[in-house]
Formats: structure tokens, sequence, C-alpha cells
């Protein structure tokens, strides 16, 4: 097997036009490819945190609302608009991972726009967008919007009627 013909570039020949800008270019995308994959992971944290403590506050409601003299009503007022805290939340956080994604694939298909023209056209196949069931932010979204959907079964079916 022999290696492909690559010229060889002497003192002589200069790379071609815009190379140099193209290069830069292609470190950018990069960069803002792994900077989209992190903030994913930030606004998980984000999300879990805020969930964690409104469910918290809302549990401390439901066990402490007699002691604390809270009318039934109330309490049930308070359960619910940390639920909807919560869901705003939940929304906003999987707004942001969605948008991430549009930009990822936006991303995605500058660089092989780029490649295609400096390296070889083919170097990097583009993203198929029917592929999202192997893209973790997929299972993320549907984990935020699980986990929401849960808190909220589990305050109607559970936290409300048991509050009198």
């Amino acid at each position: 097997m022999t290696a492909p013909h690559v010229p060889a570039q002497n003192a002589n020949t200069a790379p071609p036009a815009g190379a140099d800008f193209a290069l830069e270019r292609y470190k950018y995308i990069l960069q803002q490819i792994h900077a989209l994959n992190e903030n994913v992971y930030r606004f998980l944290a984000i999300f879990q945190t805020l969930a964690t403590a409104l469910v918290a506050a809302a549990l401390t409601v439901f066990v402490s609302y007699k002691k604390w003299g809270i009318a039934p009503a109330t309490a049930k007022s308070g359960i619910l608009g940390l639920l909807i805290l919560e869901t705003l939340i939940a929304c906003f956080a999987m707004l942001l991972i969605f948008i991430g994604i549009l930009s990822w694939l936006d991303y995605r298909n500058e660089e092989c726009e780029l490649t295609d023209e400096y390296a070889c056209i083919g170097f990097r196949k583009p993203p198929r967008t029917g592929s999202f069931f192997r893209w973790y932010e997929t299972y993320i979204i549907l984990f935020i919007a699980g986990s929401t959907i849960f808190m909220w079964t589990t305050a109607a079916l559970f936290l409300m009627p048991s509050i009198v």
C-alpha cells in the first residue's frame, strides 16, 4: 500500500490564499463546539441544584404547614407555586440545551464546509439530525422533562390530597 502523494512545500511555495484564516477559523469552530458541550452539563447542574432546593422547600411546606399554623389552602398554593417555579426553570434549561443543539449543528456544518474546501471533500461528514437518539443532549432533555412530570404527578397524587 502506498502513501498518498503530498506535495512538498519549499521556501518558494506559499500556502494557499486564506489558509491561515481557515486554520484559525477551524480552531475557533472546534473551541465553540467544545464550549457548547460543556454548557449542557452546566445547565443540567443548575437545573438539578434548583430543582432539589425547590422540591425540598415544597416538602418542608408539606411536612410543617400544621406546625407553622398555615391554612391548608395556603400550603397547597405554596407547593403549587414552587412546582410552577421548578417547571419554569426546567423549561428554561431545556430551551438553552435545545438552542445549544442548534448552534452545534451550525458549527458542525461550518466545520464540514471548511474541511471540504481546505482538506478534502468528505473529510468530515455533516451531522445527521436523524441520529438524535444517539446524542446525550436528547437524554438530558428527557431527564429534565421526565423529572418535572414526576414531581407534578407525585404532588398531585400524594401531597395535595394529604393536605386537609
